[in-house]
């Protein structure tokens, strides 16, 4: 919602001013369409020559998700936490095998069916089994399962940079081919020097449209898609690390309430619910 906003302000601002100070609307609106093709279609272009089809994937998966809003709450994260809680309530009361059926099939789970939230998104639900299913195995200590875990996310990272990467390479062409339009335009001009003065101008004009144009998206649309994509990663590695330090915290024998904690301290501040608001939710889905 934001993004459209934002767009909005930032085209109100400059067609506005333009407007008031007289200028002439119709030469820009007589280019935009031809140069805009030109622009875009070259950009567009060297991003699919200039990255693997995954990468392309991923590109337009997280444009997709740059309209969304952000599934990432307080909501969320106590609901995390809370189960989170309870699998490791469970597993110190009655052991680590009492979990294991809840590891090896967590869509049949009563723990993780219980907060339908986080315990229907695929991504999180498996990180959760696996480094689970190594601690019922016992054969990895603390250490060597921190170190698993900041190999996963480091490379999650990675690949969902990747698409951040290259939406700012796109950005960084596209005031490059408003040039490359721009002097096709003013080639285009330079063959009709014979025409009446006010015919060059809008020539010239129109050419210009081209250099403006490819500095217009590059810096106003791509580049701030770029980073809100850009955040949205960031929000979803968080997430990540707070359920690696709430179970590392557990295996290096923390109560699962103080474990809990650990996790909740590692979150971003607007989305950190506070101990009292942790411990109120946890409570009250005994």
């Amino acid at each position: 919602m934001f993004v459209i906003v934002g767009w909005v302000v930032a085209l109100a601002c400059i067609f506005g001013v333009y407007i008031a100070e007289e200028g002439n609307i119709a030469v820009i609106l007589h280019a935009l369409p031809f140069e805009f093709i030109t622009i875009f279609g070259a950009a567009g272009g060297a991003f699919l020559a200039n990255n693997q089809m995954k990468v392309i994937k991923g590109a337009m998966k997280g444009l997709g998700a740059c309209f969304k809003g952000s599934k990432f709450s307080k909501a969320r994260y106590m609901e995390l936490l809370a189960l989170l809680y309870d699998i490791l309530q469970k597993a110190r009361k009655e052991g680590l095998m009492s979990i294991e059926k809840d590891v090896e099939d967590p869509h049949s789970s009563a723990l993780f069916q219980k907060y339908a939230i986080v315990g229907n998104d695929h991504h999180v639900v498996e990180f959760i089994t696996d480094y689970l299913r190594m601690m019922v195995s016992g054969n990895l200590n603390a250490h060597e399962i921190e170190s698993l875990m900041d190999s996963e996310i480091e490379t999650h990272h990675a690949e969902e940079h990747a698409a951040v990467a290259a939406l700012g390479r796109l950005a960084g062409g596209l005031p490059a081919f408003g040039i490359v339009a721009a002097v096709l335009g003013v080639v285009k001009t330079m063959g009709s020097v014979g025409q009446p003065p006010a015919v060059l101008g809008a020539m010239i004009g129109s050419a210009l449209v081209g250099t403006f144009l490819g500095i217009l998206l590059a810096y106003g649309f791509v580049e701030p898609l770029g980073g809100l994509l850009e955040q949205k990663v960031e929000d979803n590695g968080k997430e990540l690390q707070c359920i690696k330090t709430t179970l590392l915290a557990s295996m290096q024998g923390y109560a699962p309430q103080v474990a809990i904690e650990f996790g909740r301290k590692v979150l971003y501040s607007p989305d950190r619910p506070t101990f009292v608001e942790l411990e109120s939710h946890v409570k009250g889905k005994k």
